[in-house]
């Protein structure tokens, strides 16, 4: 992997916060949505990381 090369965001343009404030969309919490162009490489990978963990427990389609 690329280490100079921008991680993408993972926004998929549907963006709704539900009542814990994580993106109904992409699961990352306002606060990591805000931060994400502030954010290191290895910062926003830990970020996507998370809001797959987030999803996984809603997601039933997901291992």
């Amino acid at each position: 992997m690329t280490e100079n090369k921008t991680v993408a965001s993972p926004c998929i343009s549907i963006c709704a916060l539900d009542e814990s404030d994580i993106c109904t969309g992409c699961y990352r919490s306002a606060d990591e949505i805000t931060q994400w162009s502030s954010l290191s490489n290895d910062k926003k990978r830990e970020v996507i990381l998370k809001a797959y963990q987030r999803e996984k427990k809603v997601n039933p389609f997901l291992s």
